[in-house]
């Protein structure tokens, strides 16, 4: 494995901007309706935190691409949403997925603004309430304040646990920064962990669906014949 990650960890090093873009677009899919119900876009985002304690990403510019992609991302579907009012929800891509619509807006009436706040850190919905609230005819006034609010904490909570998990390894285990092959395992661990998180949930999900996400990524089939 370390065969791997020491190329990928160079590469990095040597091209951290494409890290940084990556984290961007990471975010910004994760924000766009129908693409952020398969995007893993939290995981990616976690795995690459993991390079900050080594030095080969910086925490601020982590924070600031993460937290830019998803603003242009849930900003840009509010905006389609509020210009196309509630057409847009019965049109297609978002036609195919009546289900996720209809909890999206249930989610949007029962908490009204605060479900902008909530939805952010609640995937995959938070890819669909921005749309909503933007088709339902909240203010641009209300919903901007409330989600980059949601956005500057939700930014730190997906970066900050593999800083954390990486330094305390680190700190823990007696090992340096850069301690070679050693520090690669840690690295990969915390990378492997997050991927494993993120197919256990996806599995649930598929398997036992229930609340605001149940079995809502898949689209409708009409029925034929």
């Amino acid at each position: 494995m370390t065969s791997f990650i020491d190329p990928l960890i160079a590469f990095v090093s040597a091209n951290p901007w494409l890290a940084y873009m990556t984290i961007f677009l990471a975010a910004l899919l994760e924000a766009v309706p129908v693409f952020g119900s398969v995007i893993p876009g939290s995981t990616i985002i976690l795995a690459l935190s993991a390079l900050i304690p080594g030095g080969e990403l910086k925490l601020e510019w982590v924070l600031v691409a993460a937290a830019a992609g998803a603003v242009l991302g849930d900003g840009s579907a509010f905006w389609i949403g509020h210009r196309a009012q509630r057409e847009i929800l019965s049109s297609w891509p978002l036609s195919n997925y009546p289900r996720l619509i209809a909890q999206s807006e249930a989610f949007f009436k029962r908490w009204g603004v605060m479900a902008v706040f909530f939805a952010r850190f609640v995937p995959p919905i938070r890819a669909f309430v921005p749309i909503t609230a933007g088709a339902l005819g909240m203010p641009p006034s209300r919903f901007y304040p409330v989600n980059i609010a949601a956005i500057l904490l939700w930014a730190p909570a997906h970066v900050l646990p593999g800083v954390v998990a990486v330094s305390a390894l680190h700190h823990y285990a007696g090992i340096p920064h850069h301690a070679g092959i050693a520090k690669h395992v840690w690295i990969l661990a915390v990378i492997g962990g997050a991927l494993i998180v993120a197919l256990a949930t996806w599995t649930i999900r598929r398997r036992h669906g229930g609340g605001v996400i149940e079995s809502a990524t898949e689209p409708v089939r009409k029925k034929t014949g």
